[in-house]
């Protein structure tokens, strides 16, 4: 899979982390990628970054500023109230610290398990896998697992792999579901793994390769 990905899967969230090494930034990048392209969603989180650069700046930001610094992503208005509102919770109720738990995460407003796994992986280093669209639909279509649900994809893959390649195992779905196994029309012609996808042997995948 790496291989026909041309290097190591790297998500745009992880780009993010890498120039600002921080939870608490991973943690809003995070909630600003719903429903969002990534450069764009890096983009606004650069913005956002460079005005308010901890959780007690952006709990006290003016949310009409905030909206116009992450313009451009999915839902900006809600995403800024959202954004404002998880700042003040760690400020409020764990002293300006993000927590580093999966339950702590959870219970911030607007985070749901996907968002906490991130903050987990990007960070806080930790092994985690947060099972996105991309994730979770690749592990139905080669026959890995049989749900209906990202969350039951995550407990299924949790158990299939070793806690050591969780995130590596994440990272290169992420980037082989936006290049290769795409949700429509997916590249079944250039997938070295149609020998073992449960998809592309029932006859749907085929589709793709014969249009």
């Amino acid at each position: 899979m790496k291989a026909a990905l041309g290097g190591n899967g790297e998500t745009a969230l992880a780009a993010v982390e890498e120039r600002l090494r921080d939870p608490f930034a991973v943690l809003i990048a995070t909630v600003l990628s719903h429903r969002t392209r990534d450069e764009r969603t890096s983009e606004a989180a650069m913005r956002l970054f460079e005005r308010f650069r901890t959780p007690q700046e952006l709990a006290a930001a003016d949310e009409s500023e905030v909206a116009g610094l992450i313009r451009g992503v999915g839902f900006y208005r809600n995403k800024a109230r959202a954004i404002i509102r998880i700042a003040r919770e760690i400020t409020e109720k764990h002293g300006g610290q993000v927590p580093r738990d999966l339950e702590g995460l959870l219970e911030l407003p607007s985070v749901g398990r996907k968002t906490a796994n991130c903050v987990l992986v990007y960070g806080f280093g930790l092994e985690a896998i947060p099972v996105d669209t991309h994730v979770h639909r690749i592990a139905n279509r080669l026959g890995l697992v049989a749900t209906r649900t990202p969350e039951e994809t995550e407990v299924k893959l949790m158990e299939t792999f070793p806690k050591g390649t969780w995130t590596e195992v994440n990272d290169t779905f992420v980037m082989f579901g936006k290049r290769i196994c795409k949700p429509i029309g997916p590249r079944c012609w250039s997938c070295p793994l149609t020998g073992l996808c449960k998809y592309y042997k029932a006859g749907l995948g085929r589709r793709s390769v014969t249009s």
